[in-house]
């Protein structure tokens, strides 16, 4: 097995050596003969493209790719597109994985086509979110990381001739979020399977909340909702309006539990920020998450409504 393992990056330099090191680590079983480590940089212009075209010698594996700044999705499709392996793994530049990452994945993806007869499945690893930036994989297994997503391109290994007959990411996912989980729709739509590998687990970083942060969580909530309706355009399913929440029941939940939008990101700062000073900042994510989850539903109506959706 020759395991390309792709990684689109945008202006994450640090946590991106920390990646990029941890998949220098690795330990192998006897399925992987090979891997490669195919990073596409999205426009970044914090300086990545070049310090990795200098670091080529500390990484060995590195084959680097550039485009101009077009989101995930595109960055990945040309990452599978130049990846010379026949099993893709996709990452996120932000997770860092342990040193039996890779080979959980291959073991448990050559046991289920052995057990099937076939090669239509995935492989989902394990994701455990965590601020510690010096430390990452200090983080505990918690019950916030359990995803019920089907297909999220944070850890997940698939074979590239599967992935190449859905047809890859859709480039009108341009803005943030959604584009893995509408590949999902067409893979679910093949008969593909998931199936989980606990042991393949990564670290996924994202610095600890501070209250400079909001302007861009509201920025990134009206992005989903975007792309969220490119999302039920494709796959006008009531299945996927659950997945976006744009059902009745999520928008009277969170105009419920904002008290119509009393709770606000405005009227919980003093309580964000006296969370945050005395050492809990994810439990202030957790309760900025109402209003912010209140801002997606609307914003979808109102997209819809500009659309003409119903």
């Amino acid at each position: 097995m020759f395991i390309s393992v792709v990684i689109p990056t945008f202006n994450r330099k640090p946590i991106l050596e920390k990646c990029l090191f941890a998949l220098e680590n690795q330990k192998f079983g006897p399925e992987v003969d090979q891997f490669e480590v195919v990073v596409v940089d999205d426009g970044s212009t914090d300086k990545t493209i070049e310090w990795l075209k200098h670091s080529m010698d500390v990484f060995p594996h590195l084959r680097l790719f550039e485009q101009d700044h077009g989101g995930p999705a595109q960055a990945r499709n040309l990452g599978v597109e130049k990846s010379l392996g026949d099993v893709i793994v996709f990452i996120d530049s932000d997770l860092v994985v342990t040193e039996s990452f890779l080979s959980s994945h291959s073991s448990a993806l050559q046991r289920a086509w052995e057990r099937s007869g076939n090669r239509l499945c995935f492989t989902y690893g394990a994701v455990i979110n965590t601020s510690n930036f010096d430390n990452p994989s200090f983080e505990p297994h918690k019950i916030s990381d359990i995803s019920w997503a089907y297909f999220a391109t944070g850890n997940v290994a698939i074979e590239k001739d599967l992935l190449l007959s859905a047809g890859l990411f859709d480039p009108k996912f341009s803005l943030y979020g959604w584009e893995d989980l509408e590949l999902g729709e067409r893979l679910r739509e093949l008969g593909v399977k998931l199936i989980k590998c606990p042991r393949a687990v990564g670290y996924h970083w994202h610095p600890a909340l501070n209250l400079d942060q909001i302007p861009d969580l509201i920025r990134v909530e009206r992005e989903r909702a975007k792309m969220a309706l490119v999302f039920y355009r494709k796959h006008p399913s009531f299945r996927v309006r659950l997945i976006i929440q744009y059902t009745w029941i999520h928008f009277l939940l969170w105009e419920t539990l904002t008290f119509c939008g009393l709770i606000n990101h405005k009227t919980l700062r003093p309580v964000l920020n006296f969370l945050i000073r005395n050492g809990h900042p994810s439990l202030a994510m957790e309760i900025l998450r109402l209003p912010l989850n209140r801002l997606l539903v609307r914003s979808i109506y109102k997209e819809a409504l500009i659309l003409g959706l119903r």
